[in-house]
């Protein structure tokens, strides 16, 4: 006699095909959001905080090309640890991206804003 299989979420009986795992839609969401939910937060957290430097530095950078104080940065939220790429000229200057919006360090505390268009 086969054995009756219990939905993985809420434990009911389960009607229908042999291998289903799950008694109804709700039931399936519910676990899988469940099962993701540590790795989705620490996502939302990174998209957020990149989000944020995103529109800082477009705020400060309307003309496409701008030199700003890193306090002015910094005195907005700026995370300067969160950044999509980097971008390294041939004569090794280094561009740090959030998504389009870039920045340089050109020293004594200024970052030059760019856009890559």
């Amino acid at each position: 006699m086969e054995q009756e299989k219990r939905c993985l979420e809420c434990g009911e009986i389960i009607l229908g095909r042999a291998d289903k795992k799950f008694c109804s839609d709700y039931c399936r969401n519910a676990y899988n959001n469940r099962k993701n939910k540590a790795s989705s937060n620490l996502i939302r957290n990174v998209n957020n905080k990149l989000k944020k430097n995103w529109r800082i530095l477009e705020k400060l950078n309307p003309d496409e090309k701008t030199k700003v104080h890193k306090s002015k940065l910094t005195d907005l939220g700026f995370d300067f640890t969160y950044f999509t790429s980097i971008y390294t000229t041939k004569k090794q200057t280094v561009y740090y991206f959030v998504y389009d919006q870039g920045y340089l360090d050109i020293g004594g505390g200024f970052y030059m804003l760019v856009k890559r268009t």
